[in-house]
This record gives C-alpha cells, sequence and structure tokens, in this order.
C-alpha cells in the first residue's frame, strides 16, 4: 500500500481521534499533518504491513503528548456555546439538540487525564479491540482492559457531576451543564412560591 492510499483511508479517522484528545480545531489540523508526514517520512522501515493501522494511531498519539509537553495546551475546559439561534424545522431541531448533547457529552472528555482520555477515544470513538488499543499505546492486552475500566469509571463520575439530562417539553432528551439545570430549578421553583397574603385593609381592584 502507497502512501497516497493509506493518506485517504486514514486521514479522517485519525483526525477524529486527535480531535477527542485536543479539542481545538486548528490544532487539530496541524497535528494530524504532522502524524501524516511522520508516517510519510518513516513508512518503509514499518517490517510488519499489519502493525500499519496501530502504528500510525502511536505517531498520532506521540503528537498529541508532544503537543501537551509544549505548553500549547492553556485550558482545555472548552465553555459550551448557548442555545442555537436560528428558527429551523421542529425535525430538524430535534437533530440539532442531540448534537447539542453528543457534543456536550464529548466536551467532558477532555477533563479525563490524557492517558484515560486516550483509551476512552480509541475504544468508545474508534471502536477499536483491545488488542488494537494495547498495540496502540505499547502495552498488553490486560493493562489496555484495566485502564479502559477505569476511563469510564472516571467519565461516569464526571458526567453524573458536570451534566444534567432531562427531557423537554417535545420528550427530547437534552443534555445542560450542571449550573444551567440548576438554574432553571431555582427558576421554577420561584414561580412556584405561593405569594404572601394581602396586608390588611389593602383593597382589592
Amino acid at each position: 500500500m502507497d502512501f497516497r492510499e493509506i493518506y485517504d483511508i486514514h486521514y479522517q479517522p485519525v483526525r477524529r481521534f486527535i480531535s477527542k484528545l485536543v479539542g481545538d480545531t486548528w490544532v487539530v489540523d496541524d497535528l494530524t499533518q504532522d502524524t501524516f508526514i511522520k508516517v510519510q517520512q518513516n513508512l518503509s522501515g514499518l517490517k510488519d504491513p499489519s502493525k500499519l493501522k496501530p502504528w500510525i494511531y502511536r505517531i498520532a498519539r506521540n503528537r498529541c503528548l508532544d503537543h501537551f509537553r509544549s505548553g500549547a495546551i492553556q485550558n482545555e475546559n472548552h465553555e459550551l456555546k448557548d442555545g442555537l439561534k436560528v428558527s429551523i424545522e421542529p425535525l430538524a431541531q430535534i437533530h440539532v439538540e442531540q448534537q447539542q448533547m453528543s457534543k456536550c457529552v464529548q466536551d467532558k472528555i477532555h477533563l479525563l487525564p490524557e492517558s484515560l482520555r486516550v483509551v476512552l477515544a480509541l475504544a468508545d470513538t474508534m471502536d477499536f479491540t483491545h488488542q488494537e488499543i494495547a498495540d496502540i499505546l505499547d502495552i498488553n492486552i490486560g493493562n489496555a482492559k484495566v485502564r479502559l475500566h477505569r476511563a469510564r469509571k472516571a467519565f461516569k463520575e464526571i458526567l453524573e457531576q458536570e451534566c444534567s439530562f432531562e427531557q423537554d417539553e417535545r420528550s427530547v432528551m437534552v443534555c445542560l451543564p450542571k449550573i444551567v439545570a440548576d438554574d432553571k430549578d431555582e427558576e421554577l421553583g420561584a414561580k412556584m412560591k405561593p405569594r404572601g397574603k394581602q396586608k390588611n385593609g389593602q383593597k382589592n381592584n
């Protein structure tokens, strides 16, 4: 398989993988390009073609690690965008809200440590097998399974702490950051409070 074919097959999946680790679109594009430059430069040294895929992803992960070590990431806790301010048809709106929920959940993956974030991205986003994950991370399959278990447990705890899931008036499941959900609950509670009694002597209109 020549480099052009490798590039065409793997570019988008590798870019998606890097985006789960980094998040910044501009940086993702740069790191993806750097990854394939490394692939092209070292392709002739790959002795086992069956290891091509994990080899590419190992390069991608190492490029991300180099980026983190450089101190280029100042803040990985990206703020979620406010609701859309466009008018669209109801079915399209439902689709957009579902996509927003997915984005909310995906954004939280950046709260995980890199070692857990990468294994979660490989398993639950890229659908790699335990053996492929072990090859990419250069660990044995037992350690890969343990690390994935820890990552899923930690991610579940983050979602429970950071997100509130609820159904809107159309029974569409939406995801809100906890602070927004708490504000909504307080606002609803304030509206439901009974008004105080009128003062003595005050006449009704």
